[in-house]
């Protein structure tokens, strides 16, 4: 029996650029993150010409691709001031999801100008203030392939 090969925690990595792609970070505190990767399908029914009492045959073609990502944590207030202006200001920032574990010829990053839809905080007495954001990518999410 092979055991699969996993990939660790901080192998993946969440990372915002508010500088067009000069400088890269981590957007500190996010102790769970999820990439949600959507294809967007139309359906198109095709009737038989020679027996209509057939069903029909489903065509099904993608219409748009769409990516996401979510994240909960704690609140770090290395990344609050960003992460208010980003959310304040409406802005769009380079986005980036890193493998840092990808083989090579594989896919090591994503990367694309992303949206921050979702920005919650929330505070219970005796612990830590916990995060939670959704980020919504706009336009073409390019990949680079790991060397």
């Amino acid at each position: 029996m092979t055991a699969a090969v996993i990939e660790e925690f901080h192998e993946m990595i969440l990372e915002i650029s508010t500088d067009d792609g000069a400088t890269w970070s981590k957007i500190c505190g996010m102790t769970d993150v999820t990439v949600n990767r959507t294809t967007n399908v139309d359906s198109t029914e095709i009737p038989d010409c020679d027996d209509e009492s057939l069903p029909f045959n489903l065509v099904k073609k993608v219409r748009s691709k769409e990516m996401t990502v979510s994240g909960t944590g704690v609140w770090a207030r290395g990344s609050q001031g960003m992460m208010k202006t980003w959310y304040h200001d409406g802005l769009q920032y380079l986005t980036r999801i890193h493998d840092s574990a990808a083989a090579s010829g594989d896919i090591a990053y994503e990367q694309g100008t992303a949206i921050l839809s979702n920005y919650s905080t929330s505070r219970t007495k005796g612990q830590s203030v916990t995060a939670e954001i959704e980020l919504q990518f706009s336009g073409v999410v390019t990949t680079t392939n790991a060397a």
